[in-house]
């Protein structure tokens, strides 16, 4: 793939936020290519941030055919930038393209326009503890009524300094477990990356805000009892402080490249790990009875979010004290020490770009 570089004049660049909040500043610039039948990709550009202009009967905007991604570029101690495992990304980008009958795009040219973008980008890589989010996302484009799949799409890549996912930075959060509503189904869209699976979980959302809790856990669609995920997030259960238990892929939720890299990283700290089917009430009695030692939910933007307490049924389940437990944090150490640079990379998880724009 062949990217055309527009240059941007100075009133183009934006002074780069010495203070951010999650997802609230963005990059000068974006990566965008667009699709049709008989040209395939075509007209790949890195240029200037911008608005998009839609038709007002662009097919996204009335049956939200579209999917996206999140990763992030880490600030080596050398100066350095490293992604993590971004060809994870990209595989999960094109099964949830296939999933929303969306074309797929090639991997090695997502990869190279991600690379580049950051390449380019590379000043706007805050120090450690924040990091340069890579959000990949794609569009139905085409203007026209009618429930069926679009024939063009748009494919971009925006990125912006982030700091901690919750404000709370690393403190416990406290999650409602959903009694009434329901994530996903076997055979839905669960495993997909797109904006419907979120759009239904607001409203629940904000009931549990109003009830005090941050996040929402939720439970299968058919028995209405085995855990899913937690918010935009997997979760894990610690069981004697030794063993570390999540929900298996079904379909249903989203597999996580930071759920996949603490179960092949956890065991070479000393835990056992297991994917397995987790009933709420025997969850909750595990809690009460101090079997349960640890709950928290993982996930590229937050990394990990211990959970303090359970909301279920009009009763609090107070979790490790309401304390981050030593597995989580021995986890989230080892996992960032790696995304970071601070220690070497057993795994062949990182991917280093030079901070003079060389790779």
């Amino acid at each position: 793939m062949d990217i055309q570089e527009v240059s941007l004049q100075p009133h183009q660049l934006k002074p780069i936020p010495t203070t951010f909040h999650f997802g609230g500043s963005f990059s000068n610039r974006m990566f965008m290519q667009k699709y049709c039948p008989d040209k395939g990709w075509h007209e790949a550009t890195i240029g200037p941030y911008q608005p998009l202009q839609l038709d007002p009967a662009t097919a996204v905007l009335h049956y939200a055919q579209e999917i996206f991604e999140g990763t992030k570029a880490y600030r080596r101690p050398d100066g350095q930038i490293n992604l993590f495992r971004p060809w994870e990304n990209t595989r999960r980008f094109n099964e949830s393209a296939m999933r929303m009958a969306m074309p797929q795009v090639d991997a090695e040219d997502h990869l190279m326009a991600m690379t580049r973008l950051v390449e380019l980008e590379y000043e706007w890589v805050p120090e450690a503890p924040g990091t340069l989010y890579i959000r990949p996302f794609m569009i139905a484009s085409k203007a026209g009524l009618g429930v069926h799949s679009s024939d063009q799409y748009l494919h971009l890549i925006i990125v912006g300094p982030v700091g901690p996912y919750f404000p709370q930075g690393f403190s416990p959060v406290p999650v409602y477990i959903s009694e009434k509503y329901r994530r996903a189904v076997l055979g839905g869209t669960g495993a997909a990356k797109t904006g419907g699976n979120y759009a239904a979980s607001l409203m629940v959302g904000e009931e549990a805000k109003a009830k005090g809790y941050s996040q929402v856990l939720w439970l299968d669609a058919i028995h209405g009892r085995y855990v899913e995920e937690v918010g935009a997030m997997n979760i894990c259960f610690v069981y004697e402080d030794r063993k570390i238990v999540t929900p298996p892929l079904r379909g249903t939720i989203l597999p996580g490249v930071t759920r996949d890299s603490l179960l092949r990283l956890a065991p070479d700290l000393g835990y056992e790990v297991a994917e397995e089917m987790i009933d709420v009430h025997e969850m909750l009695a595990g809690i009460r009875s101090g079997r349960v030692t640890e709950v928290f939910g993982c996930g590229t933007a937050a990394v990990i979010a211990p959970v303090g307490r359970f909301g279920f049924q009009g009763e609090d389940y107070i979790i490790n004290n309401n304390e981050a437990g030593p597995v989580a944090k021995a986890l989230y150490q080892r996992l960032t020490d790696i995304q970071f640079g601070r220690v070497p990379d057993p795994y062949g998880w990182t991917m280093t770009i030079s901070a003079n724009g060389k790779s």
